[in-house]
């Protein structure tokens, strides 16, 4: 090999090699670090024990990502902005499932009787228009923080009294309808859990994710925070 040779391949080497170093740096910022927001539709750990929880799956689905768990069993949307405090600087996506347990909180509804239709609507309505106050200034806190973030509407788990199902459905539909309303007027991907979450076999205590279910809320996600799409879409 001619001396000319050995010093163009040494040259060649030397800027890919700086080059290599050069993007080492990009591409560990690049790397994705999800922070899960809400309820136990994520810190589903106890519900599950000794299986995989929501995160565990998670991280298997992100090569190389990290999942911060920040959501909290019972957590309710006036929760949230406390849970935004805790977000370490690396943090790079939000995903959030809330809502759940604030429809639980108005459940009694779903029992009552109703002397007409009228008074049924007005109920719900009225359980609606709180909701809706409720989770656009919830929604409004975490988006000052300026991260790609994803939501998640409420599923209709899965209860042993089919006709309270499907009333349970019904209600949950129209919080579903706020969900669905406020975030894709911000932009955001929207995961529906009632599609993803639709077998008796995806749940446990019938309102959490079993670790069937888990593991499709994670597929869910990953998909979400792998879409290239611009602009509000929907996961499901």
């Amino acid at each position: 090999m001619s001396a000319n040779r050995r010093e163009f391949l040494g040259a060649a080497l030397a800027l890919l090699t700086a080059a290599h170093a050069s993007q080492a740096p990009a591409q560990a910022a690049r790397r994705m670090q999800v922070a899960l927001l809400g309820d136990s539709v994520f810190d589903n750990a106890s519900y599950v024990k000794p299986n995989a929880d929501v995160p565990s799956l998670l991280r298997r689905r992100l090569s190389g990502g990290e999942v911060a768990l920040l959501a909290k069993d019972g957590g309710r949307m006036v929760d949230v902005p406390l849970q935004i405090e805790r977000l370490h600087p690396g943090i790079t996506h939000l995903v959030i499932s809330v809502g759940g347990n604030d429809a639980l909180d108005r459940a009694g509804v779903l029992d009552a009787t109703a002397l007409d239709a009228a008074d049924a609507f007005r109920a719900l309505a009225d359980i609606v228009e709180i909701f809706e106050e409720g989770y656009r200034r919830m929604l409004g806190v975490v988006l000052k923080a300026g991260l790609p973030t994803v939501v998640c509407t409420i599923y209709n788990g899965w209860f042993d009294n089919r006709d309270y199902q499907r009333r349970a459905a019904a209600a949950v539909g129209a919080l579903d309808d706020v969900i669905f309303r406020v975030a894709t007027g911000h932009q955001l991907t929207v995961i529906d859990l009632r599609r993803v979450c639709n077998r008796a076999a995806d749940f446990t205590h019938q309102v959490e994710p079993s670790e069937q279910g888990g593991a499709k809320i994670a597929a869910a996600i990953a998909r979400a925070l792998g879409g290239k799409a611009v602009g509000a879409r929907i996961v499901g």
